[in-house]
């Protein structure tokens, strides 16, 4: 193990007016029971960068129970890990244990068969920890005894070069939990880092590794991934190195056809779109971004369905049973954004009634917004009429007058030829044969 590097305050850029209070707390009490107490992981490496943490995670040589017997407001979680969160309102702050060395394995450190690291409570030092942490820009430590960073892996200097590089030998490293290859690809986005060429490479040909993940923790990964404002650039390092074929099986394969000489662009658009709402401070919804993923899917195999014979409204219906049954086996769907997804998808041909009471009624629809959102993507990427988007946009703005005028049957007929004059018989008259074969 190399000496660690020791950054003073006047070495680095990190104040601590840019600490959360309340992990400040932390951080002091500890101290003052004994105890060693530092600043770990993103919440560092953010500050070096002069970004604001999400959230600040602390690690100390007390174990959960000593961490417990400190803080009342302290509950003790997980089972591969135990964890230790102490509550202030709303902000929770982590406290972990320093782990110990890899090679001690004993009954509180189980592997699989693969080598995937199951369960992990082995405790240790600093100097054992720091091994443990998956990228060296992760494994560096604030000290608030002195104010200091400390730095075994030369953290620090990938952090100056923008290298995202593993800790260990990056085989093992993602054999032994291969979601760290969906954290390289995140990290690497989102910082604006590069991923280091033994990393890179250990990483083409290992994405069939995460079919051993359980598919709940690849939905958690999915949505940290596309959830933060770099969905398109995240998307397409995942299809480079392989690994959204594993996520999403069914997408991929849509994603290698084209339409009309085209590519699918429907995906595209909705990554776009949504990198755009976030950067613009609005909200997007897990269960939006995942119709737009599974809907290639869907309506090819609708249009296979249809083309058997089937009727188009139970062909969707069934395709979209079909697509999320296998979606979930890869990425575990929670039952209310599954319910979500399909009443979407259920909204779209709804749009295309434009007569009488039913468009007034579609606007009280919980999921209306979502579902128009859905069309305007159709519309803008070929997928359905602009006009028709653009009647629904006037239709919403317009008045209650304008709107009655707007889904009023036409007079004309579909040909746009003035539609036949109804005739009516008096009362006892026999029916014309026109009458008969109507």
């Amino acid at each position: 193990m190399g000496q660690s590097r020791v950054y003073a305050r006047s070495e680095h850029n990190i104040s601590r007016a840019q600490i959360s209070e309340n992990a400040l707390k932390v951080l002091y009490r500890l101290q003052k029971e004994g105890f060693e107490a530092y600043l770990v992981g993103g919440c560092v490496r953010d500050l070096l960068l002069g970004r604001e943490p999400k959230d600040f995670d602390v690690v100390t040589n007390a174990d959960p129970e000593q961490v417990r017997k400190v803080f009342r407001n302290c509950r003790i979680i997980g089972r591969r890990f135990r964890l230790a969160h102490v509550h202030f309102g709303r902000e929770v702050i982590e406290v972990a244990t320093f782990r110990g060395a890899g090679e001690a394995q004993n009954d509180k450190q189980v592997l699989n068969n693969e080598g995937r690291l199951l369960r992990d409570n082995v405790y240790g030092t600093i100097e054992e920890d720091v091994w443990r942490r998956d990228f060296t820009v992760n494994a560096l430590y604030y000290n608030i005894k002195d104010f200091s960073v400390v730095d075994y892996v030369q953290g620090m200097e990938d952090h100056k070069n923008a290298m995202l590089r593993l800790i260990g030998d990056p085989d093992t490293r993602f054999r032994e939990d291969p979601v760290r290859m969906l954290r390289a690809v995140r990290f690497a986005v989102k910082l604006g880092f590069k991923l280091h060429p033994d990393c890179e490479k250990a990483m083409h040909g290992a994405a069939e590794l995460l079919a051993s993940i359980p598919a709940a923790r690849l939905y958690d990964e999915v949505l940290k991934l596309f959830l933060y404002g770099y969905a398109l650039q995240v998307f397409e390092m995942l299809r480079h190195y392989g690994l959204f074929q594993i996520l999403f099986p069914d997408t991929e394969q849509s994603l290698a056809g084209e339409e009309n000489g085209f590519p699918r662009l429907l995906l595209i658009k909705a990554l776009q779109n949504s990198d755009n709402r976030i950067a613009d401070g609005k909200s997007v919804t897990a269960y939006f971004l995942y119709a737009a993923f599974l809907w290639e899917p869907v309506r090819l195999l609708a249009v296979q369905k249809m083309n058997e014979g089937q009727v188009e409204y139970l062909a969707y219906q069934d395709a979209a049973n079909e697509i999320i049954a296998k979606q979930v086996r890869c990425t575990a769907l929670p039952r209310h954004i599954s319910l979500a997804i399909r009443e979407v998808w259920s909204l779209q041909p709804k749009f295309n009634i434009r007569h009488g009471s039913k468009p007034s009624r579609l606007m009280l629809h919980p999921r209306f917004r979502a579902g128009y959102d859905f069309l305007l993507l159709r519309a803008e990427t070929g997928g359905a009429d602009p006009e028709l988007a653009q009647w629904w946009h006037i239709y919403q703005n317009a008045s209650e007058a304008e709107q009655r005028k707007m889904t009023q049957p036409s007079r004309k007929g579909q040909n746009g030829k003035p539609g036949r004059k109804r005739t009516y018989r008096k009362k006892g008259a026999a029916p014309t044969s026109t009458e008969v074969q109507s």
